[in-house]
């Protein structure tokens, strides 16, 4: 039996690549460059409409000190892949800005994707450890 391996990233559409990467620290200045980036991204050549539920994503994995301006940003980002009639997904979101967007509301709004390891399960081969009987 032979396995092809799979080419890219995981977790990342290869029909999907992420769109946008937010690095740093970021300030209510830097949001409409943001936004306009990626609405450039987003735009489909020769004005195609994208497919039904399509996905702009967005990398925040690297920003810094997560505050309400990057919620600000997130939502403004949200508002613009709407607008193309796709979804925005954050990848590798930091667990506090993750904790600003549920706060805020946001977190039902934008699609967090799943990081290996989050989905609740414990990590391993998926079986249940039977308790070890004590001294009788």
């Amino acid at each position: 039996m032979t396995f092809a391996r799979r080419g890219g990233l995981p977790g990342v559409d290869a029909e999907n690549p992420i769109v946008l990467t937010v690095t740093g620290r970021v300030s209510r200045a830097v949001v409409p460059d943001l936004c306009a980036r990626l609405e450039r991204a987003l735009t489909a050549p020769g004005g195609a409409a994208p497919a039904p539920g399509a996905v702009a994503d967005c990398d925040v994995g690297g920003v810094v000190r997560p505050d309400l301006a990057l919620v600000d940003a997130v939502a403004r980002l949200a508002v613009v892949a709407r607008r193309s009639g796709r979804t925005l997904r954050l990848r590798r979101v930091p667990p506090e800005l993750r904790a600003l967007l549920d706060l805020v509301g946001l977190a039902d709004v934008v699609g967090l994707a799943e990081e290996p390891g989050e989905s609740g399960e414990p990590e391993g081969s998926g079986e249940i450890a039977a308790p070890v009987p004590g001294p009788p």
